[in-house]
């Protein structure tokens, strides 16, 4: 796979929370970081995704906010 987007994270997908358009995936990046991803469940269909899986999480943004309490 080639992407333009730098911002690639591998990780493991730990868990897929099905609604009735969309669902939530969750991938493990390791370090106690998760990322979660809101889709298309045919996204998940055709990419075959399923808990267990190896994946990557790739951010495209033109930018980035950061917040401190």
């Amino acid at each position: 796979m080639k992407i333009s987007a730098r911002n690639q994270l591998k990780g493991k997908i730990v868990s897929i929370k099905t609604g009735s358009v969309n669902a939530i995936v969750h991938i493990d990046i390791g370090g106690g970081n998760v990322i979660t991803s809101t889709i298309s469940i045919s996204a998940v269909k055709e990419l075959g995704l399923e808990v267990g899986k190896d994946a990557y999480a790739i951010v495209k943004a033109t930018s980035v906010m950061i917040g401190v309490e």
